[in-house]
């Protein structure tokens, strides 16, 4: 018997597990399906790619996308200890002020705001440039900057700012738009995972037990009250029970596929595949949204590659020293933009590689180039996950719906975004560097040409979200209160990035983190941090004098 059973070891279940294991009087069990985070290749930074379809990589792909050229698409998940965080290019991006104000305004999330959440994300923090308004220090999560910068990278800063964007040595500052180079969570040449942060230093606590290669099954209900999980486990079915609650946190795809295997979700679907409905939720899997990119990229003939840097000698290098090519996260720079006026807040995001990035990433780069990932982040579109069988080894059917949006906003912004990118490597800084475009290349000019382009090319981002999504109201179609409570089943909360409403503007991870910082205590039953407002001087001092606890 536990108090709390967590349902996944991602960034979210990793936060979980510390924070409420802290309690000695409160027995906690984490499952994770994936194997212990081991791999070398996790903890060498720029080696990312190779664990893409292997065993720490659930290696999902969505169904076919009518509007991305009818192609499958492939979205790595992390399934190991840390989730995604042991997997993904390390970026810490906080998201937009604004992203914050309309989960309250447009869903209702009251306690979600900006500076409702700024405590967290400072709580976590233990950032290399010290403490600040916007940041902290002595958290568990480290962040950095960039120990590897390449020239490629650098270059593309450089030349932006020629063309007029201006540089941005903060993005989780005062201002989110302009260029630079990107924070990530690594510490000493080394991933620095949400496992690493959180997980680690609590696994010898006597009241926390953790078990890999356990995947869960169902949630056990009775009475409309979640009493424990059902995990298959070396080959055997087990169930163990909560006493206090269940806390699901696999993540946009495994989270609302566990909830609909145990009865919450749409009657209709749950019934056509066999499974009884105990909570009828019709959003359970809807909402889905990811942050779409499509590359463009130039030969780099005279810049060796990152991975000839990172060669044999490299990974020596890095093996005695954690140092050199290999610290770095891929997508060393990049930056954020508004493609048109009275926009809330930036719509695209640039993510620079010093790398060719094709065939979603899969493809080996070799090659001399540079990469600009054009990522649409504020995002029209909206998708589904399904059920395609009560098995619960069966993959579910993900429908991200890229560029579905009935205006065709979504497209028109990449393909601003695309323009855009083809002018910044006019300035000389990149000019002196970038020879041939190879994708979409200089053939392709007219914007039907480019829009075919776009839609054969566009990729993930690796940041879906919302199919478990908070808010203020039976009636918005949330299928989590603002406590993350699931509606219609006592006992059992959502915890990860499905409880987005909307994606925010930049990288998931950060935002996902500072979310389950905030649970822990709704779920322990402490106050809340008061909300903070960097630009409240009197906040700021409290908080730098130890306010946040």
């Amino acid at each position: 018997m536990y108090d709390y059973i967590i349902v996944g070891a991602g960034s979210a279940g990793c936060v979980l597990a510390n924070r409420l294991s802290a309690d000695s009087d409160v027995k906690v069990l984490l499952l994770e399906a994936g194997p212990p985070d081991d791999a070398l290749e996790i903890h060498a930074p720029a080696a990312l790619n190779r664990l893409f379809q292997t065993n720490y990589d659930w290696n999902y792909r969505t169904v076919p996308q009518r509007h991305a050229g009818g192609r499958p698409i492939y979205w790595p998940r992390g399934r190991t200890l840390g989730g995604s965080s042991s997997t993904n290019a390390m970026i810490y991006i906080r998201g937009n002020r604004h992203d914050y104000q309309t989960w309250r305004d447009d869903y209702g999330c009251t306690g979600w705001t900006y500076p409702d959440l700024l405590p967290y994300f400072l709580r976590a923090e233990d950032n290399s440039r010290g403490t600040s308004a916007y940041h902290g220090t002595g958290g568990p999560l480290s962040v950095t900057d960039t120990p590897h910068r390449s020239t490629a990278n650098r270059a593309f800063i450089e030349a932006a700012a020629a063309q007029g964007a201006p540089r941005n040595e903060d993005f989780n500052g005062p201002r989110q738009d302009g260029v630079g180079w990107y924070q990530v969570t690594q510490r000493k040449g080394r991933r620095w995972s949400a496992a690493d942060a959180y997980l680690h230093p609590a696994k010898s606590r006597p009241n926390l037990t953790v078990k890999t290669s356990a995947l869960a099954t169902s949630i056990k209900i009775e009475d409309a009250r979640a009493t424990g999980v059902t995990y298959l486990h070396d080959g055997e079915l087990l169930t163990d029970r909560a006493e206090a609650e269940v806390i699901v946190c696999g993540g946009a795809i495994n989270s609302p596929q566990l909830l609909m295997l145990s009865g919450i979700g749409p009657a209709d679907h749950l019934t056509s595949v066999g499974i009884d409905v105990i909570t009828d939720s019709p959003s359970v899997g809807a909402n889905l949204s990811d942050h779409p990119a499509v590359p463009v990229i130039w030969s780099t003939p005279g810049l060796k590659s990152l991975w000839e840097q990172a060669g044999p000698a490299g990974a020596v290098r890095w093996q005695l020293t954690h140092r050199g090519p290999l610290t770095s996260n891929v997508s060393e720079s990049g930056g954020f933009v508004a493609t048109s006026h009275g926009l809330g807040g930036p719509d695209l995001q640039w993510h620079v590689l010093p790398a060719e990035f094709r065939d979603e990433g899969l493809a080996d780069p070799a090659r001399r180039a540079m990469t600009v990932l054009v990522t649409l982040v504020d995002v029209a579109s909206r998708g589904r996950i399904k059920l395609r069988s009560a098995d619960p080894r069966h993959r579910v059917a993900i429908d991200p719906g890229y560029l579905s949006d009935p205006d065709g906003r979504d497209t028109n912004t990449l393909l601003t975004g695309v323009k855009m990118a083809r002018e910044i490597a006019t300035a000389r800084s990149m000019a002196r560097v970038c020879t041939t475009e190879l994708a979409p290349g200089p053939h392709l000019t007219r914007d039907a040409d480019l829009t075919t382009y776009i839609r054969q090319s566009v990729a993930t981002l690796y940041h879906p979200v919302g199919t478990c999504a908070m808010g203020g109201s039976a009636r918005r179609g949330s299928v989590v209160d603002p406590e993350l409570r699931v509606r219609g089943v006592a006992n059992l909360r959502v915890v990860d990035a499905s409880v987005m409403p909307a994606v925010p503007r930049g990288n998931t991870n950060a935002p996902t983190i500072a979310i389950a910082e905030r649970a822990a205590d709704l779920i322990a039953g402490r106050a809340p941090l008061a909300p903070l407002d960097p630009a409240d001087e009197a906040d700021f001092l409290v908080a730098a004098a130890g306010g946040l606890g």
